[in-house]
């Protein structure tokens, strides 16, 4: 269903998806926030992304459906799960690798820029999510089945209306 819907958003000609994908893979934060903007730029809708703070989660969802979106094609790679329990709480996104000698673990946090939790700058949002990912053991998963600590990426993503930064 992801894939047809994510194929559907960008047409055969389009490889904007892939560019992304290849980003991720190799670990390019600069080419994910580069294509992650251009994408939210060229594609989606203030109603998409909310722009209120009584839309907080809204808009979380709807990054972390498309995010889940363009991930679709790794399936043949990773192991792809969504809000499942790891550690002491519940991540966004995880790709185990089939294969952990050949492919790194990549955990995802998704987070929305708040300034009411004292978030000066997109950049404070991504500590937050990062934090998170730290302080709540999310990477406990991937160890356990067989992914060295260094073996594993996490990536936070903060979002403000059409503005989406990714840091690791």
């Amino acid at each position: 269903m992801f894939e047809s819907l994510v194929e559907d958003w960008f047409g055969e000609e389009s490889s904007d998806y892939n560019d992304f994908i290849r980003a991720l893979l190799k670990g390019n934060v600069y080419e994910m926030n580069k294509t992650m903007n251009e994408l939210s730029l060229s594609m989606f809708s203030s109603f998409d992304t909310g722009n209120r703070p009584s839309e907080r989660l809204r808009p979380e969802r709807f990054y972390h459906g498309f995010v889940l979106g363009l991930l679709v094609e790794l399936r043949d790679r990773y192991i792809i799960t969504s809000n499942r329990e790891s550690g002491y709480g519940r991540y966004d996104v995880m790709l185990e690798p089939k294969n952990a000698e050949e492919n790194d673990g990549i955990i995802i946090e998704f987070k929305v820029y708040d300034e009411e939790y004292g978030e000066k700058t997109l950049e404070d949002t991504i500590k937050s999510a990062l934090i998170q990912i730290e302080e709540k053991k999310y990477a406990q998963t991937l160890t356990e089945h067989g992914v060295p600590e260094e073996k594993i990426r996490k990536y936070g993503f903060a979002f403000e209306g059409k503005k989406v930064r990714i840091g690791m």
